[in-house]
């Protein structure tokens, strides 16, 4: 018999905001494997940390940094390898990811290659999105409003003409991108409303208007905007 392959959302960083059934597939699989930075840390294997146990074997999936397609996907084909070999000597294997799993997640990469000969479980995990706006004490969307989630890397036209025709959005991947969505915010008239939230639930977050927020952003930071200033508005 194989064993069973598990995606496991974290949650956005802290270790306390993962689900009750992802720690306890996570304390049981004999095998956990994560997304690491080449020759760098892991930020889904930091948020586990607390919950590892002893004789866990470990296997980190070095993910290159690098805008290109091509490189990542030959590393999660050399992933789905490693955790096949796994599955085939019946070892269960977790596999960590911070966030959901299905949202923006590199879980899915794996998935594609391992769904349609393995059994897999998704786990699912507390967003960003939704813990940046429950750190600002700002509901996303109410009634009948549109929310729009958009990767800061689009084009400055595209941003613009999705944010125009939306009552709110939650803007992902901002890092070197903040000026050009800052640039479409304040022509569009919603800088007011635009609100930075930088490595959220972690003991580095910080909140600010986004009028206010570095030009040059982490990975780990996003842009909530509501047309109304508030859903409640």
């Amino acid at each position: 018999m194989t064993g069973r392959v598990y995606g496991l959302g974290l949650g956005p960083g802290d270790p306390e905001l993962i689900t009750v059934k992802a720690l306890r597939l996570l304390r049981a699989c004999p095998v956990v494997a994560y997304p690491a930075a080449e020759g760098g840390d892991s930020f889904a294997r930091r948020i586990a940390a607390p919950y590892l146990t002893t004789g866990q074997v470990e296997l980190p999936i070095a993910v290159p940094m690098d805008v290109r397609r091509d490189p990542a996907q030959e590393v999660y084909d050399a992933a789905a390898i490693a955790i096949a070999a796994e599955l085939d000597a019946g070892r269960d294997v977790a596999v960590l990811c911070q966030g959901d799993p299905f949202f923006y997640g590199s879980f899915m990469y794996l998935w594609g290659r391992l769904a349609d000969r393995y059994p897999v479980e998704v786990v699912p995990g507390v967003s960003s999105m939704m813990a940046c706006a429950a750190r600002l004490g700002l509901p996303l969307a109410a009634r009948e409003d549109v929310l729009t989630v958009l990767p800061a890397t689009l084009p400055e036209a595209a941003l613009a003409a999705r944010l125009a025709n939306t009552d709110a959005a939650a803007i992902f991947k901002l890092g070197r991108h903040m000026a050009k969505v800052r640039r479409v915010l304040e022509q569009l008239g919603l800088l007011a409303v635009s609100h930075y939230v930088e490595r959220a639930t972690l003991g580095e977050e910080r909140l600010l208007p986004l009028a206010d927020a570095p030009l040059e952003a982490p990975y780990f930071a996003m842009a909530l905007v509501h047309r109304r200033g508030t859903a409640l508005g």
